[in-house]
């Protein structure tokens, strides 16, 4: 089992209150540049994987811009909003100015440079495993934040304690699983064009194993994250094999694990996490090419006050779903989209 050494998950106030950031990773793959650039270093057949380096876990349909309008909304606690990519801008500041005139979250872009400082030998990477093990590293992050993927949406109002106990001690949303089932599941799959496909569930058993677990462990789902800035400091620190293990693949990689899990358990195991379920807080839309009914989706959503929402894969949805998805996300949160 690899150990937890001088974690002291800091409490940092900010006029007597928690200083809490937001980060968000963020690519718009349809930037040529940015395809240009993947085709130099993907190998043969990556592109057809959809788990690895599929084009839709690239496309923005303009999600960034929900993301960071419902922290805005329903986060006001939140002190400042990172958001994290390789060279891109999603031009928010026209967006922001508009739709909250008297006044908006402080945020700022980071370069993929920035926190790979150090270990520039592994850019540029198309990796959100590796990336999200390594945001950490923004200049100026709070020990607390919350860490958010583009297509994540607060859809409801949230506070502190939503996220982080008042001795600083995270909250996961997340439910025990088996274990061993998880890596049964894993044993069952197929390479896919020579390549051994990526699953989140894998990742996250990845984790657990590396945390020294053998029956349990906590599965998460596609909703905000909270973290603690300082136990990656330290972990990283006493493991910095570990680190490089995760972040020296360009593509995501079977053999990678969940930094995410990898946290809530080691912390769980010190008692410094508490688990929450996330049953009746999460609400999922994926299009996957006509396989979901967006418009039953979009009415449940409506009716419902989950604070988590995340909208997955819609790139697939048609012209008129997306119109139907936009005006929800618009009167949801009271912008201009």
């Amino acid at each position: 089992m690899l150990l937890l050494r001088n974690v002291s998950l800091k409490n940092q106030d900010l006029k007597g209150k928690m200083k809490i950031d937001a980060v968000i990773t963020w690519v718009d793959g349809d930037d040529p540049r940015h395809r240009q650039k993947m085709a130099q270093y993907g190998p043969p057949g990556i592109f057809k994987v959809e788990t690895i380096a599929g084009r839709s876990r690239y496309r923005s349909v303009g999600e960034i811009f929900w993301c960071v309008a419902s922290i805005n909304r329903f986060a006001p606690f939140i002190n400042r909003i990172y958001i994290v990519t390789d060279g891109q801008d999603p031009g928010l500041e026209g967006f922001l100015e508009r739709n909250f005139p008297d006044g908006y979250i402080p945020f700022e872009i980071v370069d993929h440079k920035t926190i790979f400082r150090g270990y520039e030998q592994y850019l540029p990477t198309f990796n959100s495993i590796s990336i999200e093990s390594m945001t950490w590293r923004i200049p100026g992050l709070s020990d607390h934040f919350i860490e958010f993927n583009d297509d994540m949406m607060l859809g409801a109002p949230v506070k502190e304690e939503d996220f982080f106990r008042p001795d600083g001690s995270i909250i996961c949303h997340a439910e025990k699983i088996n274990l061993m089932l998880v890596w049964l599941t894993r044993k069952l799959k197929f390479r896919k064009h020579g390549i051994m496909p990526v699953s989140f569930k894998g990742t996250m058993m990845n984790a657990a194993f590396l945390a020294g677990h053998k029956f349990w462990m906590l599965r998460m789902d596609h909703a905000p994250r909270a973290l603690s800035r300082d136990f990656y400091e330290s972990y990283f620190e006493n493991h910095p094999e570990t680190l490089e293990r995760n972040i020296r693949h360009r593509f995501r990689n079977h053999d990678q694990y969940n930094p995410e899990e990898l946290q809530f358990l080691s912390l769980y195991d010190a008692g410094k996490c508490e688990c929450r379920p996330l049953k009746g807080r999460l609400f999922c839309v994926y299009s996957k090419g006509g396989k979901e009914d967006i418009r039953r989706k979009l009415d449940a959503l409506y009716r419902s006050d989950a604070p988590f929402i995340c909208f997955n894969s819609i790139d697939h949805a048609s012209e008129s779903e997306m119109k139907e998805i936009v005006d929800f996300v618009s009167k949801r949160l009271s912008v201009e989209l």
